[in-house]
């Protein structure tokens, strides 16, 4: 094994600082997979309802637009598998399912929250942005676009000339 090498095949990060690197791509890799869960827009949502307080299964569903049942379902299986979200089962008739965030859950509203500062922060600017890029697009394909009919022009003059002959 390489010096600085871990053992783990699922530890991806360097030996180094922080570095992009640790979100490895490779399908082992503990980091990218929990980035993977806890960034996809069910999670998200998830958590951010749960900050609030508990909540049934139903509420969820009713709260979240777009949710499949099977979706919430494995959503909250893999938070609760993470340790980021706690199912409480009441044994009522029907059976009542609670869900709340955990203490390691809490932790990561916070940082969701920051994530979701910085954007309605920085909405205006980001807009302008994809306003001037669909611009610029629009532009360069237009341009393409006369260009293509320019050289079609050419050809045709270059063939009539050559049909003349």
């Amino acid at each position: 094994m390489e010096d600085g090498t871990s053992a783990s095949l699922g530890y991806c990060r360097d030996t180094g600082d922080y570095d992009v690197l640790q979100w490895d791509t490779r399908e082992d890799c503990e980091v990218r997979q929990i980035l993977d869960r806890i960034a996809d827009k069910w999670s998200l949502q998830v958590i951010a309802l749960l900050d609030r307080r508990s909540l049934r299964f139903t509420e969820l569903r009713r709260m979240i637009d777009g949710v499949s049942q099977r979706m919430l379902t494995r959503t909250l299986r893999h938070l609760e598998r993470d340790g980021l979200v706690s199912r409480t089962v009441h044994a009522t008739v029907p059976p009542r399912v609670d869900y709340e965030l955990t203490a390691l859950g809490a932790t990561l509203h916070h940082t969701i929250s920051a994530l979701v500062t910085w954007t309605e922060t920085h909405q205006r600017e980001i807009a302008a942005a994809r306003a001037a890029y669909d611009a610029r697009v629009a532009a360069e394909e237009q341009a393409a676009r006369e260009d293509a009919e320019r050289q079609a022009a050419l050809a045709r003059r270059a063939l009539g000339d050559l049909a003349r002959r």
